[in-house]
């Protein structure tokens, strides 16, 4: 069987693009006689005084060829005697860098077209850099229009630094340099003449022997649940694509991300009944015991993946209007659709120096570092880790147009590195608290959010602040961190004490919780009231706790905010 190779075409208007691949199903004889006969035709009435436009084999919009430039991405599927392929011609321009984006999204390889006259232009960095973040792992540069420069050898030496500079820059691997000319056909399919300084291989040579393995994701097994399959009242079977690993019949796995421990009692490979299904299949799942599993979670065996709701995300901004921290979306991460939004923009990356610039907001084709929070805990992990579970889509709560793609950086709630975030720790006990954030109203979105300031961890003897720009505590406090079962004391500003929540005795103090929200409670007898409250909370009754033993406004408030992102 033939391997595969999906790879895209990419680079600055009129580098090429769709000419090149139209000379190598022209050339290699991948046309079908009346598809030949009509670019013949055409080609009568094009730009090219009745010589054959190979373009318009990818080019099929009549704007497209009224324009001469591609704007749609165009697939096409071919073979030859060694591979199978399939090809997205993607557009050059600005305006269309959404849609290159979607074409990146599916290949394992990149071929970047740089113009002989030109070389290395922003919009080449652009679609370099955005191949780069949407996963693809192999590159060639063809370095097209050779025939325009006279085979130089020099200036294909010049063009071919700044390649590398770029290839340095963006630390790409398994990447070639091919010059072609791909309106003349040299150096496409086969060797040319007219390049006898090149000792490498035609293009073609080239995409036909490219070993790709793409392989990100972490040793274990994992399928995302696409859906819940009930086709009478004795089957309930979880189906999805298995993203990484094998399962057996039998095999012990874990529900995230509910961590329910679970066996395999029957898989299904389309409609077939199988023993073991591995990577690349769709599965259909049925499980030993009724679990809560629905559409977003996630499989899992032996595979290092979290649970999170907030993140860092590297992000191509897509939309016509401006992002704004506070702006809210839909998050479409893996097969799980969410509520969520952008709480900050950390900094923009300049597409022609790699540098990091400052920012409050996000235009259109800008790719930026951002900082996101979801509405809930979802199964989710790094995109160099497990790709599937790292790559996301914002999508415009209105239109429902996409409004941004990108990928998961870090995870800032990630309770594997959970040491990592601790606000206080002394003598093995470690807690998080998150008194210190900032609550403000964002007065450009309409839309509350929380500002984080940089993280510290405090122990005993340390002086903490009390005082913030939307919250002020007591000098004198005992903070409650609940989810860590920790106490901390705070007498005089300073920090006396942490220890276990088992040996916390009310004192008189006022206390509050690891959030600085204040706990109501005005004895000893309070305080262990409040506490068998807590240990019955779960998700349904969680508002009802708060409501009757919490208050916000006591040592906080929210504070109106233009530019909070500029703190």
């Amino acid at each position: 069987m033939k391997s595969l190779l999906k790879f895209i075409t990419c680079g600055s208007v009129d580098d090429g693009k769709s000419t090149l691949i139209g000379h190598i199903l022209y050339d290699a004889k991948l046309l079908y006689a009346d598809q030949k006969r009509a670019l013949e035709l055409d080609s009568r009435v094009g730009s090219r005084g009745g010589a054959i436009d190979y373009s318009l084999l990818l080019d099929g919009l009549m704007a497209e060829r009224e324009q001469g430039i591609t704007i749609d991405v165009a697939y096409r599927y071919f073979t030859t005697d060694h591979r199978s392929f399939i090809v997205a011609d993607t557009p050059g321009h600005e305006e269309y860098t959404r849609n290159m984006a979607v074409g990146a999204s599916f290949a394992d390889l990149a071929i970047i077209l740089v113009d002989a006259k030109r070389g290395v232009l922003v919009q080449t960095r652009r679609h370099a850099r955005i191949c780069a973040l949407m996963g693809i792992r192999h590159f060639v540069f063809a370095v097209n229009k050779m025939d325009l420069i006279g085979f130089d050898q020099q200036r294909f030496a010049k063009i071919e630094a700044e390649i590398g500079a770029l290839i340095s820059e963006l630390s790409l691997e398994n990447t070639a340099i091919i010059p072609v000319s791909a309106t003349e056909g040299d150096n496409v399919t086969k060797k040319s003449d007219n390049l006898p300084w090149y000792t490498g291989t035609p293009l073609l040579a080239y995409l036909e022997a490219v070993h790709v393995d793409n392989a990100t994701d972490e040793a274990g097994f994992y399928m995302p649940v696409q859906r819940v399959c009930r086709p009478n009242h004795t089957f309930r079977g979880f189906q999805g694509q298995i993203e990484a690993g094998s399962i057996s019949v039998g095999d012990e796995i874990t529900a995230l991300p509910s961590n329910e421990q679970v066996l395999v009692k029957s898989l299904h490979v389309t409609d077939k009944e199988v023993k073991t299904a591995q990577k690349g299949q769709p599965a259909t799942i049925q499980l030993d015991k009724e679990v809560d599993v629905s559409r977003g979670c996630v499989l899992v065996k032996d595979a290092n993946i979290t649970t999170g709701k907030s993140f860092l995300s590297t992000l191509l901004w897509m939309d016509d209007s401006e992002l704004t921290p506070g702006s809210d979306y839909l998050i479409k991460l893996g097969t799980k659709l969410l509520p969520g939004f952008v709480t900050e923009v950390k900094y923009k990356i300049d597409v022609n120096t790699g540098e990091h610039l400052a920012t409050g907001s996000l235009k259109k084709n800008e790719i930026a570092v951002c900082e996101i929070s979801l509405c809930e805990k979802v199964v989710l992990d790094e995109f160099k880790a497990h790709k599937t579970l790292g790559e996301l889509i914002l999508i415009d709560r209105i239109t429902n147009m996409t409004s941004a793609c990108g990928i998961v950086d870090s995870i800032l709630d990630d309770e594997r590195n959970r040491s990592d975030r601790v606000s206080f720790e002394y003598q093995g006990l470690k807690a998080r608290g998150d008194i210190f954030e900032e609550f403000y109203y964002n007065t450009d979105s309409f839309s509350l959010a929380k500002y984080k300031p940089a993280a510290h961890t405090y122990t005993i003897g340390d002086a903490i602040p009390v005082i913030g720009e939307s919250y002020q505590y007591p000098k004198n406090l005992d903070i409650l961190v609940l989810r860590d079962w920790t106490a901390i004391s705070l007498r005089d500003q300073k920090i006396t004490a942490i220890k276990s929540i088992d040996d916390y005795e009310y004192t008189g103090v006022p206390i509050s919780n690891g959030r600085g929200f204040a706990i109501n409670v005005k004895s000893e007898n309070e305080l262990r009231d409040f506490l068998a409250d807590y240990q019955k909370v779960n998700d349904e009754n969680e508002a009802e706790l708060l409501n009757k033993w919490v208050s916000f406004d006591t040592y906080r408030r929210v504070i109106f905010h233009s530019n909070y992102w500029e703190i």
